[in-house]
């Protein structure tokens, strides 16, 4: 406890203070779906009210702290992106922001715990979303950033002399899913850059950066009232055709765009070819 900085020491803290907070005060908001059902052992059948307030954010002061965040104490993407946008409202407006653990959103790096799931900066701007609005109202604000990233050549930002990975312009690459797996992997390929490169940590670190920027836009958007989702997948309506409920085979979940495993294509049909 002796060497630990005024900002852990506050986070330590926070974690403590959050849980009473949220121990007396539930963060749900009415109609989202989430209410206990009846008998459920230490939850509440009616949902609480929500004690965190959205506020506007600049995006482009946030995204130096996306940055930075990817790169502190190798925590990575999601603690990135979900610190700059939680941990800037907490240094302007202190409390409850300020008091989150946010060291718990490490495990999200690489896909969660290296799992090449989700992408990391994705989960982390999601979870500040979730901390705000419950299911109806953040779900399409989710989906509109899903898919702007599977469709956006990253990456976009350019740290410049604050690069702490590789200074310059990186190879971009459109990564076409959400998932970190084939968001990192297919840029490697196109930029005939290994996994283990430090180019290819620049890239991510840059990456968090662009997903906080959007995630920001979203935010405001909301906060503003003017926020009305605009991007829509063809692959996903395609494929419902014949895989949603109701259909011929109904086995379709989830909102991804279908084409980046299902396309037919070498890698997907053919991987084990001349495989050792």
């Amino acid at each position: 406890m002796a060497n630990m900085s005024r900002r852990e020491a506050l986070g330590w803290l926070g974690g403590a203070a959050l849980g009473g907070v949220l121990a007396g005060v539930g963060v749900a908001s009415a109609g989202d779906g989430m209410a206990a059902k009846p008998g459920a052992p230490g939850l509440k059948d009616e949902p609480g009210t929500l004690v965190w307030t959205p506020h506007r954010l600049d995006a482009g002061k946030c995204q130096p702290v996306a940055y930075a965040g990817y790169w502190h104490k190798g925590y990575g993407c999601c603690y990135g992106s979900f610190h700059a946008i939680i941990g800037t409202m907490g240094e302007q407006y202190g409390a409850p922001y300020s008091n989150f653990p946010f060291h718990m959103m490490e495990v999200g790096k690489s896909g969660i715990s290296e799992w090449g799931t989700i992408c990391g900066a994705l989960l982390g701007a999601a979870s500040a979303m979730a901390l705000f609005w419950g299911r109806k109202e953040r779900d399409p604000m989710v989906t509109e950033l899903f898919r702007w990233y599977e469709r956006t050549a990253f990456p976009i930002y350019d740290p410049g002399a604050a690069a702490q990975g590789a200074a310059g312009p990186l190879p971009t690459h459109v990564p076409g899913a959400v998932l970190c797996h084939i968001s990192v992997s297919g840029w490697c390929q196109a930029a005939a850059i290994p996994a283990d490169d430090v180019r290819r940590s620049e890239r991510c670190a840059r990456v968090t950066a662009d997903v906080t920027a959007k995630a920001i836009e979203i935010i405001n958007a909301k906060i503003d009232g003017t926020f009305a989702p605009a991007l829509k997948s063809q692959a996903e309506a395609t494929c419902a055709s014949c895989h949603g409920a109701g259909k011929v085979s109904p086995v379709l979940k989830g909102r991804m765009d279908c084409t980046p495993c299902h396309s037919g294509g070498r890698a997907v049909t053919d991987k084990f070819h001349d495989h050792p």
